[in-house]
């Protein structure tokens, strides 16, 4: 699928798990938020357990913009975008990665700060973000449900709703959208506590509303976004480049879902393959875990780049 090249690609988190006002280790790629009103320290961004992307794509003289997921809690994505004054009116289509709650919670006050006409802004997502009721089973008598997520909601703030399974160009073709990913890889097997009804019968769930977004930035190669990568971060880069037959990949990042016991054991085969893959940066973001980051960091430390909520990532042709 033919992805146009961009000159630009500046990707500013709405929100993610972690915040530090007192970093300072700003660079011409990472700009992080700066907690002044003048010259006093007033203000912070909120992180959460969540994940939110606010993504403008350059190319000559026109600039597009993408919203990509709505982080946790009702208010935190949307506080924090107007606390770093992304202007959402900008917006020219909205992506859900997933429909787990740390995804989908900000939707309706991000919907709410976009006034003018959503009716020709597109919302695309995998029909799968519906599903209902989907848990994680600890044991047979507990199972922790995620809040629901309706089709009726998104039209209710009026946008243009686009279900695809399949790989979706967007924005003039600047931004693809991956659609259903295939699990090819022998270690990323999603996630065996995950599972939906369908007609009272319990299933599997394999999360199969994951995915991702692609840019192609000029002579540089693939910049790929996970929300959480239930498909697998090596899964999801390898079929980036299958469908765009560009092999280079200059930016992975997004959760790469490797917290916790479950999948700590996947760790180290996961940073052997994205070393294979040789990305110039690696961004992990939201679920990916301590121990992960810290691997990637110190396996990849030349690739290495840390994220937080508020930092806006500029990559240049």
């Amino acid at each position: 699928m033919k992805l146009h090249e961009a000159d630009k690609v500046e990707v500013l988190t709405l929100q993610d798990n972690f915040i530090d006002l007192v970093a300072l280790d700003g660079t011409d790629i990472i700009q992080r938020a700066s907690p002044l009103e003048g010259l006093e320290i007033r203000k912070s961004v909120l992180a959460e357990h969540g994940f939110s992307s606010f993504i403008t794509i350059t190319s000559g003289k026109k600039t597009r913009t993408l919203l990509f997921d709505f982080g946790f809690s009702e208010h935190g994505a949307a506080y924090n975008a107007r606390l770093l004054g992304a202007d959402l009116n900008t917006v020219d289509a909205l992506v859900l990665s997933h429909g787990h709650s740390d995804h989908t919670g900000g939707f309706e006050q991000i919907a709410d700060m976009i006034s003018r006409d959503r009716g020709n802004i597109e919302f695309i997502a995998h029909p799968g973000v519906f599903t209902y009721p989907r848990y994680l089973k600890y044991a047979e008598n507990l199972k922790v449900y995620f809040p629901r997520f309706s089709r009726e909601l998104v039209q209710s703030k009026g946008f243009k709703l686009i279900e695809s399974k399949e790989p979706y160009p967007l924005l003039d073709g600047n931004v693809l959208f991956l659609g259903e990913i295939p699990r090819r890889t022998d270690f990323e097997k999603g996630f065996p506590i995950a599972r939906y009804e369908d007609d009272g019968v319990e299933k599997q769930d394999s999360i199969a509303d994951d995915t991702s977004v692609v840019m192609n930035l000029k002579g540089k190669g693939l910049i790929i976004i996970s929300g959480c990568a239930h498909a697998g971060i090596i899964n999801t880069v390898h079929h980036a480049i299958s469908l765009t037959g560009v092999e280079k990949v200059h930016a992975v990042m997004g959760g790469f879902h490797l917290s916790g016991t479950i999948f700590e054991p996947i760790i180290e085969r996961t940073i052997n393959e994205l070393k294979a893959l040789d990305p110039r940066y690696v961004v992990p973001t939201h679920c990916t875990g301590r121990k992960a980051v810290m691997g990637i960091e110190k396996e990849m430390p030349g690739q290495f780049l840390f994220n937080m909520s508020g930092t806006k990532l500029v990559f240049a042709s």
